[in-house]
């Protein structure tokens, strides 16, 4: 289906929604919260000084997408004050080391390329050639996936796909790279193809192609569990990829199917009270497992964004406002101040590193839980957004 079919269906939502009104009441009230909160842009992701990370790159792009609707220009000078902190006339990024061949510090890509569409400056073009000069040496899998750090060789996490491909997508549309395009494709599929569970249609946190990590089947090298955040990461890849897949490119037809078949899978997880997916995915009813609010957020933008656009059944818009709704109902408090924080955030949980990050279930719920985390405010701002349209 077409955008064009899709625009009355979507006019008819907005015009006669609730969560539309109060999506742009809530992506205003969230960026203006996450200002008061951060007087300085670099103070993000709770940093204590200046750093290039995909928390920052998230967020910061997030507000960005703000700006673009309200026009309110103090959220492009605090995109545009994470920029010019971290990004030198020359190009070179404070604090990013390429050598490290870490593929969460290609997020921030995006914000560069949209300050440097915004104002034309040449450092921030320089900064985002900077960050694809790191995928062109970036190590691979043997059949072609780009490993998720140096540090952690032969291994392919969900996660990465969002850090990696949107990126290079957009790279490739604004810049004319257009091999690019079968570049994310491949990524895309390839993660597929490696950690697909045919039981659930989820897809698994991560694949080690060497089988020597602890957490890695030593069959088929997946972990052991499915994480929330984890499939948020890749939907997200998938939707945000598709912005800027040619309409013909041949492989664009199976990032769809993906992102349908997946969607249809996760249904059958939802918490049917609140809208909300748990931690761990499968365990809803599991003592210790908690709704999550990241990955709820970005199964809300995935929705919106896939249904939108043609590439979801309509009906996705709908789920998508209803999840955005329990996430505003369950999960929002107000503060004295008057600004807003959202709640049930996980902290963060990855893949080996330490004997204590084994894929299972009792390490992804020990990890911290807080409020206010870029990883659900950068998609709660996207959705919003999105269903304000």
């Amino acid at each position: 289906m077409k955008l064009k079919s899709m625009m009355p269906i979507v006019a008819a939502l907005l015009l006669f929604g609730t969560s539309c009104t109060q999506g742009q009441k809530w992506s205003v009230r969230m960026a203006n919260s996450e200002l008061a909160r951060h007087p300085h842009s670099w103070m993000l992701d709770f940093a204590t000084k200046p750093k290039w990370g995909y928390c920052q790159g998230l967020e910061t792009h997030a507000i960005f997408e703000v700006y673009k609707v309200t026009g309110n220009k103090k959220y492009l000078d605090f995109v545009k004050s994470f920029g010019d902190t971290m990004v030198y006339a020359d190009g070179s990024i404070r604090t990013y080391e390429l050598s490290k061949f870490n593929i969460d510090n290609i997020a921030g890509g995006k914000m560069l390329i949209a300050l440097y569409k915004e104002t034309g400056e040449e450092k921030y073009k320089k900064a985002a050639d900077l960050l694809r000069e790191q995928m062109r040496r970036h190590p691979r899998t043997a059949d072609g996936g780009f490993w998720h750090k140096q540090v952690y060789p032969h291994q392919m996490w969900l996660d990465g796909l969002f850090m990696g491909s949107p990126f290079l997508a957009q790279y490739g549309k604004e810049f004319n790279e257009p091999a690019l395009f079968d570049e994310v494709t491949h990524q895309l599929t390839t993660v597929a193809k490696h950690t697909y569970d045919s039981i659930t249609g989820l897809y698994f946190h991560g694949w080690d192609e060497s089988r020597e990590q602890k957490w890695a089947d030593k069959a088929t090298g997946k972990s052991p569990n499915f994480w929330s955040r984890s499939i948020g990461w890749y939907m997200m890849a998938l939707v945000d990829v598709l912005e800027f897949l040619p309409e013909n490119h041949p492989r664009r037809s199976e990032v769809i199917a993906i992102l349908q078949n997946l969607s249809k899978s996760l249904e059958k997880y939802q918490d049917t009270k609140t809208k909300a997916w748990y931690q761990v995915t499968i365990y809803g009813g599991r003592e210790g497992n908690y709704l999550e609010t990241s990955g709820t957020a970005m199964f809300a933008y995935a929705w919106a964004k896939g249904a939108i656009n043609g590439w979801l059944h309509p009906s996705y818009l709908q789920k998508a406002r209803e999840t955005f709704d329990g996430l505003t109902k369950n999960f929002i408090e107000v503060n004295a101040d008057k600004t807003i924080s959202i709640t049930n955030c996980c902290a963060v949980s990855g893949l080996g590193g330490s004997d204590r990050r084994d894929g299972s279930f009792e390490y992804y719920i020990s990890e911290p839980v807080r409020h206010n985390d870029p990883k659900t405010i950068g998609p709660f701002l996207y959705a919003a957004l999105l269903l304000n349209k």
